[in-house]
């Protein structure tokens, strides 16, 4: 591996490392009257999580469109020019939330949910460090992948570890 790499392999390991202890924490923090929830306060969780990545991917919609809006160069749009650096950077960082947000709704759900009543509060927890991820990522992208790794792996672990967990929980029920 070269530099670049060791660096890029370093913020993903440190950003699964946190992702890891605030999902653990999330976990395991004692909760007072906890109960068996009813469909509706499972899906008020869920709706509580979706509402980080669609920030988002809001912020990413509204910052394109007002520097396409401002800039007659790229006033037309990415069909029809090839647009400024900044259009395209842009561009790449509404393309890669769009991606995570495509995976983590679906996750948020399926784990909302599945999950043993303890583990309701792991989707909200990964929808906020989806928001702080994408806020690393935006800032140091332009700054090449070593600056964005971190950002990339809080938005991105978090998702991950839902997913496995939730398949987990499914296939455990699914038994006999």
């Amino acid at each position: 591996m070269d530099d670049t790499q060791r660096r890029v392999a370093t913020g993903m390991a440190l950003g699964m490392a946190i992702a890891l202890v605030v999902l653990a924490v999330a976990l395991l923090a004692p909760r007072a009257g906890a109960t068996v929830p009813d469909a509706t306060a499972r899906l008020t969780l869920i709706a509580s999580a979706a509402l980080g990545p669609a920030l988002m991917l809001f912020v990413c919609i509204a910052r394109l469109a007002k520097h396409r809006f401002f800039t007659p160069a790229d006033i037309d749009g990415s069909a029809l020019t090839d647009g400024s650096d900044r259009a395209r950077l842009l561009q790449a960082l509404l393309q890669n939330t769009l991606e995570q947000t495509c995976l983590a709704l679906p996750v948020y759900l399926a784990a909302g949910l599945l999950a043993p009543p303890r583990a309701l509060w792991l989707a909200p927890t990964a929808g906020l460090l989806f928001v702080i991820g994408r806020i690393a990522f935006f800032a140091g992208y332009a700054r090449g992948a070593p600056a964005r790794a971190l950002g990339f792996a809080l938005t991105f672990y978090p998702t991950v570890l839902l997913l496995l967990a939730a398949l987990v929980t499914a296939a455990y029920r699914a038994l006999p």
